[in-house]
């Protein structure tokens, strides 16, 4: 049991290999495979990070844009689709965004 950690293309990501404390026992038992805090990626394993890792790089440039203001707005936009009835995490205005991204990029 533990996390491995390496910084690729200069965005640090955290794979997690066991049921640990804390943010990587919250995430374990999350339905997401990777969050990303940051330029800081989270994943549940190094197949999640590898998989996942044109997504997240998407939220790491929208880090860059939105500084650490992102950080309340990713969930501010979640809490707004669910006020509005939609789906708060496939609508989210900042999932939308990196689901474009990874299509655009091939």
């Amino acid at each position: 049991m533990g996390a491995r950690c390496r910084v690729f293309s200069g965005v640090m990501e955290v794979n997690f290999t066991g049921a640990l404390p804390g943010i990587a026992g919250v995430l374990l038992k999350s339905p997401f495979a990777a969050v990303t805090l940051g330029h800081v990626v989270l994943a549940r394993s190094q197949a999640d990070q590898d998989r996942l890792r044109r997504h997240e790089r998407a939220h790491v440039a929208q880090y860059g844009r939105w500084g650490p203001v992102f950080l309340l707005a990713y969930p501010l936009s979640s809490m707004i689709q669910f006020l509005a009835g939609r789906r708060p995490y496939l609508d989210n205005h900042f999932e939308v965004q990196a689901r474009d991204a990874c299509r655009a990029r091939p």
